[in-house]
This record gives structure tokens, C-alpha cells and sequence, in this order.
């Protein structure tokens, strides 16, 4: 069990502009209008270019991605839009072949909070799991990511928990 506590996403504001649109309503209106929410409140204008990358060649795969993956599955309210970020940086570093996706959750890691030390843990503790290639591109991604924020990671000490 964690020390983290249970936040709804629909807890956390954005940082401008419209609270999350409720959770309850079913309709497709309400489900699109969820997905947008957590798309921008997650990745930023990146998922929205994604989306907008679609358009021409599988519209549907975007109307997916923001129904289904944030309309429904990131605006769930049992675990916090942390804990779901970092459950995906995970994931994408486990696949080891998803790096544009990997980046965009990185930098949606660090948008609802976690900490770079956090984002690396989670992609160390993938060795074990998924492999030293998966972790070392892994650990390439974030290096990207955070030097494109400006944030310095501290040197580790070997074996350093």
C-alpha cells in the first residue's frame, strides 16, 4: 500500500480554464467532452496534435483514443492521474518500442505532479521486469524529456535506493 493519497482526477484542476466535465454522465457528449479534458490535462497540446496527426488516414483511431483511453480509463476516479501516469510510463518502458509515446507520458507524468526521481524509479524498476533494453531507452526518453524542461537529475549513488 502507498502513502499516496487517493485523489480523483476530477480533483485536480487544471491549471486554467474549465474543471473536469462530470464523470457520471454516459452519453458520447459527455464521454468526448471527458476525454478532451484529460487529454489536455495530461499531455498538454502534444495528445491534441496526436489526435489532430489522424485526422487525414483514422479519424476513428483518435475519436479511440480520446474516448475510450481518457474518456474513460484515465477519468476513472479509484487511483489518481499520478499513480495512472506513472502505471503508463511503466507500461510504454516495459513495450521498449513506444519511445514518442513514452516521451508524451513522461511529460504527462511530470504535468499532474510526480517527481523525476519517481519517473526514473518506475523506469529502473522495468529492468527487472522487462529487460536492461527496455530500461536503458527507457532512461534515454526521460533524459530527453527533462532536458527539454530544464530539470538536472542529482548523480545517483551505485546501489543508491
Amino acid at each position: 500500500m502507498t502513502n499516496e493519497p487517493s485523489i480523483a482526477p476530477t480533483e485536480v484542476p487544471p491549471a486554467s480554464g474549465p474543471s473536469a466535465p462530470a464523470a457520471s454522465p454516459s452519453g458520447p457528449e459527455s464521454r468526448r467532452a471527458r476525454g478532451e479534458y484529460y487529454l489536455g490535462r495530461i499531455t498538454g497540446t502534444a495528445g491534441s496534435n496526436v489526435i489532430d496527426s489522424l485526422q487525414d488516414m483514422a479519424p476513428e483511431l483518435g475519436h479511440w483514443i480520446v474516448d475510450f483511453a481518457y474518456g474513460d480509463v484515465f477519468a476513472g476516479t479509484a487511483i489518481s492521474l499520478r499513480t495512472r501516469e506513472l502505471a503508463t510510463v511503466s507500461a510504454l518502458t516495459a513495450l521498449g518500442n513506444a519511445q514518442p509515446q513514452l516521451k508524451v507520458h513522461i511529460e504527462g507524468a511530470l504535468n499532474v505532479g510526480c517527481q523525476p526521481e519517481e519517473i526514473i524509479e518506475v523506469i529502473l524498476q522495468m529492468a527487472v521486469y522487462a529487460g536492461f533494453p527496455s530500461a536503458l531507452n527507457g532512461i534515454g526518453a526521460a533524459r530527453e524529456v527533462f532536458a527539454g524542461r530544464g530539470i538536472a537529475m542529482p548523480r545517483r549513488a551505485p546501489g543508491a535506493a
